[in-house]
């Protein structure tokens, strides 16, 4: 059985010798202030040179709200720009359904209302670096929420998985999660995620997302993700940012 961070590499060379490299580009959710584990994301990140999007949630349930502390330490990291994640994270589906704070559980102009004081807190907060870019919570979406996104002022939409066709926005989503949740919000071993890169750089997709949590980053992660970086890189990969993805359309 081939190696498959090897195989992943060689994919990736291959890509970028026949003049077509692998554009990949990195989200981080869940982002409110700043800390140690944002600092060593932002760190890494931009030591390599690797464009960074944090998904960021402007009013936490129970929490503070999202404020200038985090668009001040951002100052100092102009790698970094800002999606709107929601509004609070707070989960409204019933008992024994999938989470989701953006579901067909309340009324949707309640919703959009709230997407779209989202969208003005960040820009207000971080300006240019926000990006009109919705990442729901738990990467779920109710259908009838998706026609409005426009007229809320959104031109983006990032989940997870493959790509479908939303009218009047670009989606933008990621691929490769680093972090396993059903195991208990722990790093994934290295071997499923190049595994991974290596069926998305074989494949026929322009771009690939990669999937972080810096809050709930343990040495295993930190780890596979200083290694994705680098050697992907070092194979021909090209880490861009995401604004450059949906400018492409």
């Amino acid at each position: 059985m081939s190696d498959p961070r090897n195989a992943a590499l060689a994919a990736i060379a291959a890509r970028a010798a026949a003049g077509h490299p692998l554009r990949l580009w990195l989200r981080d959710d869940d982002a409110v202030a700043p800390g140690q584990a944002l600092d060593r994301l932002l760190d890494l990140t931009g030591a390599a040179g690797v464009p960074l999007t944090l998904a960021v949630i402007p009013a936490p349930w129970g929490e503070a709200p999202t404020g200038p502390a985090l668009a001040g330490r951002l100052e100092t990291a102009p790698h970094v720009r800002v999606a709107v994640h929601g509004w609070s994270h707070r989960n409204h589906a019933p008992e024994g359904v999938k989470k989701q704070e953006l579901g067909a559980h309340r009324p949707l102009a309640s919703i959009h209302a709230e997407l779209r004081a989202g969208l003005e807190r960040l820009t207000g907060l971080h300006g240019a670096r926000a990006l009109p870019l919705l990442v729901p919570p738990w990467n779920r979406i109710a259908p009838d929420l998706l026609p409005g996104l426009a007229a809320d002022g959104f031109t983006a939409l990032s989940t997870f998985g493959a790509e479908a066709a939303v009218a009047g926005l670009v989606q933008v989503n990621t691929q490769i999660d680093i972090i396993d949740w059903k195991a208990g919000r722990i790093g994934r071993p290295a071997g499923p995620v190049w595994s991974e890169m290596a069926a998305l750089a074989a494949g026929p997709r322009r771009f690939g997302g990669v999937l972080t949590h810096h809050l709930v980053h343990d040495a295993t992660a930190w780890a596979v993700l200083a290694d994705l970086i680098a050697a992907s890189t070092q194979a021909g990969a090209e880490w861009v940012g995401v604004e450059r993805l949906i400018a492409a359309g």
